[in-house]
C-alpha cells in the first residue's frame, strides 16, 4: 500500500511515521508513506497557500492551484483508488471503514487547514471526506495520522499476532472484553476463575458476555 499526505505541516508526521507498527509495516515493505509539502507546489514567491475568502468571511482558505498541482502530478504517476480530505463535516471513520480501506492500494489524503479548501477541490478531487470526530482541530494532520495507523495495522503482517487485530473493539459491532494478565492475584484483585480454568468454550462464552454487557453500558447505540 502507498499512502499520499498532502500537508502544509510535514514535519508533523516525522514521529508518528517512525514508531512502532507503522514503522515496523514500512520497514517489511507493506506500506510507503509519502509527505508532500503544498508549499512546493505553489507558485508565489512567498510559499503562500492560502487567501482571504471570497465574500469576506474571517479566516484564510487553502488554494486550488497548489492542491491541484500535487494531485495532478501524482495521478501522472499512479492511479488511486481514494482521494482523501480529511473535514470536520465528512463521514465520521469507524473501523469498518478501516477494514474496507486497509486492502486498497493507493491513497491520497489530503490535510485541511486554516478556514478550509476552496470548495472546487472537494468538487473534482476528492472521492472521500472523513472526519475523526465532531470537534474542531487546528488541521487535518492528526485524523490523518489516526486513519494511517488505523488502516496500516489491518494490514497482513504488520502487526505480529493477526488474529489480534481481529478481536479489537468494534470489529463485531461490540467492545472488547476486560484483559488481564500475570500476577493473578495481586494485593488481593483476583483474576476471573473462569480465565484460569483452561476450559476455551467457557472463555470464549464468558468474553462474549463481558464484551455485551460493556457495550450495553457503555455504548448502547452500537447494539442498534
Amino acid at each position: 500500500m502507498r499512502i499520499d499526505i498532502l500537508t502544509v505541516l510535514p514535519e508533523m508526521f516525522q514521529s508518528p511515521l517512525n514508531c512502532s507498527i507503522l514503522k515496523r509495516a514500512q520497514d517489511k515493505g507493506l506500506v510507503t508513506f509519502a509527505i508532500h509539502n503544498l508549499r512546493d507546489y505553489t507558485t508565489n514567491k512567498h510559499r503562500k497557500v492560502d487567501d482571504y475568502p471570497f465574500g469576506g468571511e474571517a479566516g484564510m482558505v487553502m488554494q486550488i492551484e497548489p492542491i491541484d498541482r500535487c494531485i495532478t502530478a501524482l495521478k501522472a504517476e499512479r492511479d488511486y483508488d481514494e482521494v482523501i480530505f480529511t473535514s470536520p463535516d465528512g463521514e465520521t471513520f469507524s473501523q469498518p471503514m478501516a477494514n474496507q480501506m486497509s486492502m486498497l492500494n493507493n491513497i491520497i489524503i489530503l490535510c485541511g487547514h486554516y478556514k478550509g479548501i476552496d470548495y472546487r477541490i472537494r468538487e473534482h478531487f476528492i472521492t472521500r471526506e472523513i472526519s475523526v470526530g465532531d470537534y474542531v482541530l487546528t488541521g487535518g494532520e492528526i485524523p490523518a495520522i489516526a486513519i494511517s495507523d488505523a488502516i496500516v495495522r489491518l494490514i497482513p503482517g504488520a502487526i505480529g499476532d493477526e488474529q489480534s487485530a481481529l478481536s479489537d473493539s468494534f470489529q463485531d459491532n461490540l467492545l472488547a472484553p476486560p484483559v488481564y494478565t500475570r500476577p493473578a492475584d495481586y494485593n488481593g484483585w483476583r483474576v476471573p476463575d473462569v480465565l484460569l480454568s483452561g476450559h476455551q468454550a467457557k472463555i470464549d462464552a464468558w468474553r462474549h458476555e463481558q464484551a455485551l454487557e460493556r457495550t450495553r453500558r457503555l455504548r448502547p447505540d452500537l447494539l442498534k
